[in-house]
């Protein structure tokens, strides 16, 4: 029944950024919504029948992404992944959507039936997104509850149209149209007034009414036993329905109930034949079917009257829920949508067969999503069943592991290879995936014996079958698998030797065929070349897995998280934190999506390391135990922070190998004034890694060359820095002269010649060691993004050529830009640049005449 002024109140909320429809069941929200979108032709409107699947982040980002993609070309979808591991959206991908509406024209999003995402974060990012819209754009939150959000600051400063049960709520008139239209023939305005009374308006309600008068042939009896309540008139008027029908349409009814959506082929599956008859014929008889949105020819039962007939089939026919959900099941697994057929054959408690379904799955494009249904889809099988089907439990883990699940994984493949007779091409498997649990876990000595323990026996028995899970067990991709995780392992451990040799020797595998695999082997090369100082190459690899990543369409996934870190960390070590602000941004967000506990202690190391105060950048400490090179580098900063302040400290133990640990204890000698102690650690030290990396023989020429100023012997003091200088030049290394603080510095400010190139780079860097560089008297400061976006404004380079060389999204750019120009006050770019320069965010010789 069309409703004209409601349908004008709808075109009103176009004004302000959200509309709001809250109304129990039944109500007519979905039907108004419905009649809207047909009237206004004139609009790009996505429709998102929201389900209990979409409280799963990742699978409501798709979904939206999709929906606006279809109906908006010039949509920009965004790149960023949901935050999965904290059931979030998360603030970049946020940021990325109201970036690509801005650009995208004028568009409606409806979600239908918000509620089922319950009260948690999504609900909350939704609301924050609402925040974030650009003009043109416009939401319609439809729910069967009030969500509790702040509506208040809505219906203030935007007028916010909301529409409630009272205004859906049928009067007489349109209950007698609705009931004429159901029964077919005219109905006395008394008993139209009577189902309006009792059942409230309720718009399910007297459809019931109607249907149930349209099998009586006394309408005053039915009235005068209307139950008080909505729930009552349900039961009731339902039963009258069913009680009417036949007793074949019942049985159908009751079957197809059983389906979440149907169609006629399902239908004709399910039933024998008939599907398309009797879809027609309910639809003539509003027996409540309401059409699929986004999927012709499917539809699903109203859910009250579907839960009806559910109960009323297990109450006269239990074993024929089972027979249906099998018989949907083989119809689904026939027709290829085999996600369907899981579920289906799940719910029917059909065990093998879910199982022989889910071993015949191929790799999915988005892995992290196929992994995560796969894991949740087995954790149902019961245990004593996948205790039989081995390739089942070994999936199982290894899904549980790329989805982020590592303490759930790593406990069951150590079951598994302690207490289970496991081949030798299963037990490859095993602790190949137990290894690559590496950054999920604390402990990385036990990945280290993992990923060992699997080199080993796949070198020493290279003709074992291997089961095909996915496509992941080939023997290339557990090479590479093992070598990349225990490359990461002796990373945490502090090892960078080590893990560069594992690195590379990854990359020179068959298994690098796989891309997001291969992404991953030369993003930690990079990271472990960019903490060993080794820059250049560190970016070259670091830029060449991002730039795989997007060729691959994978630059969102959790693979080039150790691309961006190594690309953050080369900036800060360049002495240069706010040029790595995106990067890290980008890693720390990838690591997060996927519960990477360990690398997300790199990220938060990246961020310690960083010289200048304000320009922190990274993420919180995270929870979980840090690694041993993460708590020997904190340790090592701690030192180095109190000799800093003029109160230098010895560690408790001291060091073996060369570490920054090392440097510090040295370093503190020679704070104190004891050039010949420090002389003697520096023999006593391990330097094996000096051929293999710049940074130990930088360190040691910069102490040497301190240790011989403090003795009086200029000439040799002046050979060790220049050295130092020399080796540091070709990869713009400042790191080290910085931490060595500025005694150093004075010293080589004060080095013979022309204070030119790198020298000149490393002493300004040293003077403004513990200075912010940047002013920001600003009410709303520039956050350390916002600053790296700002320092390129000068350049004329495009916004897509910022997000290329950033390897983020234009979307990104978009918004951060949007930022910058509002906290400064200005309109556009040119503004913007002479606005900083008079801040002094931005310095006036590196900026080219405006115009």
């Amino acid at each position: 029944m069309d409703r004209p002024p409601l349908r004008a109140r709808l075109d009103a909320g176009l004004l302000s950024p959200l509309s709001l429809i809250v109304a129990p069941a039944g109500a007519g929200k979905t039907v108004l919504l419905s009649q809207w979108a047909h009237a206004r032709t004139d609009l790009p409107i996505a429709w998102l029948d929201i389900t209990d699947a979409d409280v799963d982040a990742n699978a409501l980002r798709q979904r939206l992404v999709d929906a606006i993609t279809a109906i908006a070309p010039g949509f920009d979808a965004p790149i960023s992944p949901a935050a999965a591991a904290d059931g979030r959206l998360g603030e970049p991908l946020l940021e990325e959507l109201a970036a690509g509406l801005a650009d995208a024209g004028p568009v409606v999003v409806i979600f239908d039936d918000l509620d089922r995402l319950g009260g948690g974060p999504l609900l909350t990012d939704l609301w924050r997104l609402v925040d974030l819209l650009p003009p043109g754009a416009h939401f319609v939150f439809s729910a069967r509850r009030d969500l509790r959000l702040g509506w208040s600051r809505h219906r203030l400063q935007h007028s916010l149209v909301e529409i409630r049960q009272r205004d859906l709520a049928f009067d007489d008139p349109t209950t007698a149209r609705v009931i004429e239209a159901i029964t077919r023939r005219p109905v006395p305005i008394e008993t139209a007034a009577s189902v309006t009374e009792h059942t409230e308006g309720w718009a399910v309600g007297v459809q019931l009414a109607a249907l149930s008068l349209r099998f009586t042939t006394d309408p005053r009896r039915l009235i005068d036993t209307l139950a008080d309540t909505d729930r009552l008139v349900v039961d009731y008027l339902s039963e009258e329905v069913l009680d009417a029908q036949g007793a074949d349409r019942r049985t159908s009814l009751f079957r197809i109930a059983v389906l979440d959506e149907f169609c006629a082929p399902l239908v004709d599956a399910v039933l024998g034949t008939g599907g398309a008859e009797l879809i027609a014929d309910l639809e003539l008889d509003s027996m409540f079917v309401v059409p699929v949105p986004g999927k012709p020819g499917w539809f699903r039962f109203h859910q009250l009257f579907r839960n009806l007939l559910l109960l009323r089939l297990r109450a006269h026919d239990a074993p024929a829920e089972a027979r249906v959900l099998i018989a949907a099941a083989d119809w689904n697994r026939a027709d290829g949508s085999q996600a369907d057929a899981i579920e289906y054959y799940l719910r029917a408690h059909a065990w093998e067969s879910a199982v022989d379904c889910v071993l015949t799955l191929e790799r999915d494009d988005d892995e992290r999503r196929q992994t995560a249904a796969i894991a949740a889809w087995l954790s149902r099988v019961p245990s004593e069943v996948l205790a039989h089907r081995t390739e089942a439990e070994l999936l199982l883990t290894i899904a549980q592991g790329l989805s982020g699940q590592g303490t759930v994984a790593i406990d069951a493949l150590r079951a598994m290879l302690a207490e289970r007779a496991l081949t030798t091409g299963e037990r490859q498997v095993a602790l190949t995936y137990l290894s690559a649990c590496v950054y999920l876990a604390p402990h990385p000595e036990l990945f280290v014996d993992a990923a060992q323990r699997a080199l080993d026996l796949l070198r020493r028995h290279p003709e074992a079958a291997l089961p095909n899970l996915l496509g992941l067990t080939s023997r290339g991709t557990l090479r590479l698998v093992a070598r990349v995780s225990l490359g990461r392992a002796l990373l945490l451990l502090g090892d960078l030797a080590g893990s560069r040799r594992a690195l590379r020797d990854a990359l020179q595998g068959d298994g690098v065929a796989y891309g997001p695999y291969r992404v991953q082997a030369m993003g930690s090369l990079a990271l472990t070349e960019a903490l060993s100082g080794r820059l250049v190459v560190a970016a070259e690899l670091a830029d060449d897995a991002l730039r795989v990543a997007e060729e691959l369409g994978v630059l969102e996934h959790t693979a080039p998280a150790d691309a961006y870190l190594a690309r953050a960390i080369a900036a800060i070590r360049r002495g240069e934190p706010d040029h790595g602000a995106f990067a890290l941004a980008e890693g720390t967000t990838r690591a997060a999506s996927n519960d990477r506990s360990q690398l997300l202690w790199l990220a938060h190391l990246t961020s310690m390391i960083i010289d200048t105060p304000d320009s922190a950048i990274g993420p919180p400490e995270p929870s979980s135990p840090a690694p041993p090179f993460v708590r020997q580098v904190a340790a090592a900063l701690s030192l180095r922070q109190a000799r800093l302040r003029g109160a230098p400290a010895l560690p408790p133990t001291p060091a073996a190998h060369w570490s920054m640990m090392a440097f510090e204890e040295v370093a503190a000698l020679l704070a104190l004034g004891q050039p010949a102690q420090a002389r003697a650690r520096l023999a006593e030290l391990d330097m094996t890694e000096r051929t293999l990396a710049p940074m130990p023989t930088i360190e040691r020429d910069l102490l040497l060359g301190w240790a011989c100023a403090i003795e009086g012997r200029g000439a040799q003091s002046r050979t060790h820095l220049q050295s130092a200088l020399t080796l540091a030049a070709p990869e713009r290394l400042v790191y080290p002269f910085l931490e060595a603080g500025p005694d150093v510095a004075h010293l080589i400010a004060e080095l013979p010649g022309p204070l030119d190139g790198f020298r000149q780079l490393v002493v300004s860097r040293g003077r403004a060691r513990g200075v912010s560089r940047r002013r920001q008297p600003l009410a709303d400061s520039l956050t350390a993004r916002e600053l790296e976006l700002l320092a390129y404004l000068p350049t004329r380079m495009t916004c897509a050529e910022i997000a290329a060389r950033s390897f983020v999204s234009i979307n990104t750019i978009k918004t951060h830009l949007g930022h910058i120009y509002r906290k400064l006050g200005v309109t556009g770019r040119d503004a913007a640049i002479e606005r900083a320069v008079d801040l002094g965010l931005l310095d006036p010789s590196e900026v080219a005449p405006v115009g």
